[in-house]
């Protein structure tokens, strides 16, 4: 196949370049840019001297439309303008921003800020969860990758809330994130002595991921959440934990959790239930597309407690894409991405 990146410069476009040059069915990488048109990729990022020393090229749609697949790993309100015109034109699309992950245009411009991309189009996009929506994967044209907090969250509270295991009236996340998640360019906030040995809280009750995993809930477990869902931001380079808290329904038990998300999961590679909570932890997800769950009841308040640990720059974004790009060409879907994590 032959692959397209725009928007290579970012955190997540470097990893989709990692995954994919060890891609068996890829034969040739393409990068496209908008602003840096003839720099050498290289000279940019030195450690992909051997594979990357070709220039950044103008982004063209007439080159373009000649790729088996485009990944497109730009700013959100970038790829709601570009893609368009590319759709149905040949190329599989699969979009890492959040343009095309809302369906309602309103929703999207009120979290977003931003003007939303033309409806029928949204309408034409694919939510890229791929546990959760393979069949529809497979047949897209254009797929929306899920933003990297949700992916965690939706993984580990899904099946339960889908057998009505937990109850989705009270739903309270409480999600940590490496600075990675931030993207590339510096800012106030990402500066190391502003973030080193410092945990904060941001974006309170206000994260653009709300209403992406509200509606997630509602199209695959079938039930209407409100939730309450706030980001912190932790001294370190990768990694996402979210804490997921529901009362649990009458009766139910802790090893009934346990046994719907084995149950649930067995058949995909890249979901791994965890049992020992010292087996749990974002290194040992780090550099890989796994995603870890745990869950525990608290008996005394006959609450949940429900841990999902991700990469946010693999299982949370590149290789999450690369997954799905293996569904809509038939490939395992460990292609590529069959990875040990770095752990240290």
């Amino acid at each position: 196949m032959k692959i397209g990146i725009v928007g290579a410069t970012g955190y997540g476009g470097l990893e989709l370049i990692r995954f994919l040059h060890n891609h068996k069915a890829v034969e040739r990488i393409d990068l496209f840019t908008s602003s840096e048109e003839g720099v050498i990729f290289s000279s940019k990022f030195g450690h992909l001297v051997h594979i990357a020393d070709t220039p950044l090229q103008k982004i063209d749609y007439g080159a373009l439309e000649k790729f088996d697949v485009v990944f497109t790993s730009t700013p959100s309100g970038v790829t709601s303008e570009l893609l368009p015109p590319l759709v149905g034109k040949g190329p599989k699309l699969i979009d890492l921003s959040g343009d095309f992950r809302l369906k309602d245009p309103a929703s999207y411009e009120e979290w977003y800020g931003k003007k939303a991309a033309p409806l029928d189009i949204i309408r034409q996009s694919v939510y890229g969860l791929t546990e959760w929506n393979t069949e529809q994967v497979q047949h897209a044209s254009l797929i929306a990758n899920p933003g990297c907090y949700p992916t965690a969250v939706l993984l580990s509270l899904l099946p339960l809330l889908k057998e009505r295991l937990i109850d989705p009236s009270f739903l309270v996340i409480d999600a940590k994130s490496g600075i990675s998640g931030a993207g590339n360019k510096p800012s106030q906030a990402t500066h190391f002595s502003e973030v080193n040995e410092s945990f904060s809280i941001y974006k309170t009750n206000t994260h653009q991921h709300i209403p992406e995993i509200e509606q997630s809930i509602a199209m695959f477990a079938g039930v209407d959440a409100t939730i309450t869902f706030n980001t912190h931001l932790v001294p370190m380079t990768r990694g996402i934990l979210s804490t997921s808290y529901a009362p649990v329904m009458p009766g139910v038990t802790e090893k009934q959790l346990v046994a719907c998300l084995q149950n649930t999961y067995e058949k995909h590679p890249f979901v791994r239930i965890v049992t020992d909570i010292n087996s749990l932890g974002t290194n040992r997800v780090k550099g890989s597309n796994y995603c870890d769950i745990l869950v525990k009841v608290d008996s005394r308040t006959n609450r949940a407690t429900i841990v999902g640990v991700i990469d946010n720059l693999v299982k949370g974004a590149a290789g999450q894409a690369i997954q799905n790009m293996n569904v809509q060409f038939d490939l395992p879907q460990t292609t590529g991405l069959d990875v040990v994590p770095f752990f240290i």
